[in-house]
Formats: C-alpha cells, structure tokens, sequence
C-alpha cells in the first residue's frame, strides 16, 4: 500500500490597524498613502471609509482619556471621514510604526508617510497599532471578522 504524507506549513501573517485620519482624507492623499502602504509590503485586508462621531473617537480613544491632547483628537478624528484599514505583513506593526515615522513629522525619518505627507503632530495623516494586542483589539472595533479578506 502507497501512503503518502504531506506536510502543510502555514505561515500567519501579523496583522495591524492604520487609521488614514481626516486631514489624509480633506488632502486626498488616501491614494498616495496606500501605495506607500502596499510598496512597503503590507496587504490590506480590510478597508472602509467612515466618519467617527465624537463618542466613537472618544471611545477608540478612551486610553488617552487623562492625556491633555484627548479633547483635541477626538475632535479632530470626528471632524470628517477616516479610512480605518487592517493590514498584514510578517512583523506587521514593528513595520509599519517604521514606515509611518515618528508621531511629529519634524522627528520623521525621510521617506515616511508622516515626514511626507503631515503637517503637524495633531495632524499627522495616519494612526497606527502600537503592540500586536492593541492591533487586534483596535481592529475589532472598526471590523466584524466577516469584513476581512482573506488570501489575494
């Protein structure tokens, strides 16, 4: 008898959460952020357009309750549409913090979205993850399971 044996390896990719803010929607350079997304490895698997009220904002928000800057963000993330997206690559949130630079984008690195494309540290065009927990509980809150794409 002929017994074969086949041995399957997946890999499970990491995944984050990015928010392209309001100024990244009012500048139309959601097109220009996602290429520079995509051309750094990332797929995105899930992705919607979507306006936060401010208790949304407030809620997604609420880690930073007791910061001075809370009242600010949250007006500013309410102010207009948003583009929350759940992107996967290996090493996933380590990466994109690379790729989207430091919070103020007078501290960026060149070539990274904030030092490209932002104004200010209030408005710095794009949110992302900062541990793989909070990627998967903040993309829980803008996605069901059944919004994520799987394979190509």
């Amino acid at each position: 008898m002929l017994q074969l044996t086949f041995n399957i390896a997946l890999t499970i990719m990491e995944r984050t959460l990015t928010i392209l803010k309001p100024d990244c929607v009012r500048k139309n350079l959601v097109g220009a952020v996602i290429n520079h997304i995509e051309r750094a490895g990332f797929r995105v698997v899930a992705m919607k357009k979507i306006r936060l009220t401010t208790e949304t904002a407030g809620e997604f928000y609420a880690v930073h309750r007791e910061r001075p800057f809370y009242g600010e963000l949250v007006e500013f993330m309410s102010s207009g549409p948003c583009v929350p997206m759940i992107l996967e690559k290996d090493n996933a949130v380590a990466d994109f913090r690379t790729v989207i630079g430091a919070t103020d984008p007078a501290q960026a690195d060149a070539g990274t979205v904030r030092k490209l494309y932002a104004d200010s540290k209030g408005e710095n065009i794009v949110h992302g993850s900062d541990s793989d927990e909070n990627a998967a509980i903040e993309a829980a809150f803008f996605f069901s399971t059944e919004e994520v794409v799987r394979g190509n």
